[in-house]
């Protein structure tokens, strides 16, 4: 019996020990594995350090509010069938010309297991976990012009995201292993900034932590800011040679960060911030 493979981590992602449990569990339960979070939390960049770290190919699959679950596996180019019969090209005499593989029918005739990211599921319609339960279930389908049945020569370790912008059906729930990507906290976030600035200062990594943290916490914000805004801030900081004084207050209260543009997505999160900086300044 062929063992399992197993993820123990990346050297790019900081994975959690419950994170790594759940990627195991969906690999030795060969069921899709649903990760959660809040925007920006790593969840895409999951399926692409699980692939690198396990040597297996990745397919992608983004999902649009236009998406349809038959893209997926396949599509007929009827159009170009037409055009092509009516310039008499050869090609018309063969079906299989005009048959267009999707991202799934990628994956099961891959000739070793892949990693198959299906990104932002609840983009989607309502419909469209339910039209893919018999294919992620049983790992075939049938192609109605071509009359064949595509089979996987091996179960791909399935990977759904979801920003939880729409609830999923019960019976597409029943069929994965879940997870939920808890935002970090600054030990775990600290971690995840030194694997992207291994050789940041210390005073500027604490205050811009202290920064964050204190953004993220104020009431009402529309957007709170993600991990990927947080790395994004670090960035334009170090490009433009800010240093770690320049990010506090002098009376330690709340202060507009420099460069708030890379936290702060809506001009509602700037005018609210503001206006506290205002307040506590006032209220002194």
């Amino acid at each position: 019996m062929k063992k399992t493979p197993r993820f123990d981590g990346a050297q790019n992602y900081v994975a959690t020990d419950d994170l790594k449990l759940a990627v195991n569990a969906a690999l030795t339960l060969q069921r899709p594995l649903l990760i959660k979070g809040e925007p920006g939390t790593g969840k895409t960049m999951l399926a692409e350090e699980v692939a690198a770290a396990l040597n297996m190919p990745l397919l992608q699959w983004h999902i649009k509010s236009t998406t349809k679950a038959q893209q997926g596996l396949y599509e007929y180019d009827a159009v170009s069938r037409l055009r092509d019969s009516q310039l008499g090209d050869e090609r018309v005499r063969d079906i299989h010309n005009y048959i267009v593989k999707g991202v799934l029918w990628q994956a099961f005739t891959a000739n070793e297991p892949v990693v198959l990211l299906i990104d932002e599921i609840d983009k989607a319609d309502i419909e469209f976990p339910n039209d893919l339960l018999r294919e992620l279930d049983r790992m075939e389908f049938y192609v109605y012009e071509t009359r064949e049945m595509v089979c996987a020569k091996h179960r791909p370790l399935v990977i759904i995201t979801s920003n939880n912008e729409k609830e999923l059906p019960d019976a597409f729930l029943r069929r994965c292993f879940f997870h939920y990507i808890k935002f970090p906290d600054k030990d775990t976030m600290k971690k995840i900034v030194d694997v992207h600035f291994p050789n940041l200062k210390n005073d500027l990594l604490t205050q811009a932590l202290q920064t964050f943290f204190e953004v993220r916490e104020v009431a009402g914000l529309k957007k709170k800011p993600s991990t990927s805004e947080l790395i994004d801030w670090l960035k334009l900081l170090l490009a433009e040679d800010i240093p770690a004084e320049v990010l506090r207050s002098k009376d330690n209260k709340l202060a507009v960060p420099p460069l708030h543009g890379a936290l702060l997505k809506n001009e509602q999160d700037v005018h609210l911030f503001e206006r506290l900086v205002f307040m506590s300044r006032t209220n002194r």
